[in-house]
């Protein structure tokens, strides 16, 4: 594992924008902590598709009901088309990323001030779910320890990026652990990467803990094979 990271870190740009949107987000959809009854792929949509959703979160905390610009950004990015999903899906999954920015920058000042960190990565994310992938997994921890046996696994480049960055960093195979490695590392502040409906339900530990956290979604959930934005992690660590 990496030690300490020490130093300065580097924020990361947000844009205004969400007066295009309209004000999104409805209380429900902050409060909803249902897992997702469907699966999704975005890796096809536009980047500037994530870029208008940070920037609606930095707009304003939004708490009106979804409205038709909402709707307006899904067809203008052709995200029904291109995952299939139907516009209830959809908005449902607009609105948590939009959920999830926002409680980035909510946690961002603290995050910053804070020394010890730690990163959390899907074991679903690794390029092989079977014997192929080296890494071994630690029961006691549990996690599993990288052995960056493939060079284009997700999961390898985001470990070498987040120990490089002075994080400790763990592939977990579930949110239930994350409490139990806290506790032993004694961290400041954690990033953890994870499909939105298990992010809005780790916020309940967050909250908890006092820890000032900061997420990176999937953007193609299931079991197996799953992928998050490489670029992103790296800007939010």
């Amino acid at each position: 594992m990496a030690q300490i990271l020490r130093g300065k870190w580097k924020h990361y740009r947000i844009v205004d924008w969400s007066e295009r949107l309209g004000g999104l987000i409805t209380r429900s959809a902050l409060t909803r902590a249902m897992p997702y009854q469907f699966k999704f792929d975005l890796t096809r949509v536009s980047r500037f598709f994530f870029r208008e959703i940070t920037e609606a979160a930095h707009r304003r905390s939004l708490h009106r009901k979804l409205g038709d610009a909402a709707a307006h950004l899904l067809q203008r990015f052709r995200v029904q088309e291109i995952t299939g999903l139907d516009l209830a899906q959809a908005l449902m999954l607009l609105e948590d990323l939009v959920d999830i920015q926002m409680k980035n920058l909510s946690n961002r000042e603290r995050f910053l001030k804070t020394g010890r960190r730690v990163l959390f990565l899907p074991h679903c994310s690794r390029k092989h779910m079977d014997n192929r992938c080296k890494a071994v997994f630690d029961r006691d921890i549990p996690s599993y320890d990288c052995a960056r046996c493939s060079p284009d696994c997700l999961v390898g480049q985001a470990t070498l990026v987040g120990e490089n960055k002075g994080y400790d960093v763990y592939v977990v195979p579930g949110g239930s652990c994350i409490h139990q490695i806290l506790q032993r590392g004694r961290y400041e502040s954690l990033v953890g990467v994870a499909c939105g409906d298990e992010i809005k339900l780790a916020q309940g530990l967050l909250d908890k803990t006092g820890l000032p956290g900061q997420t990176v979604p999937l953007i193609k959930n299931g079991c197996a094979n799953t992928k998050f934005n490489l670029r992103a992690l790296k800007n939010i660590l």
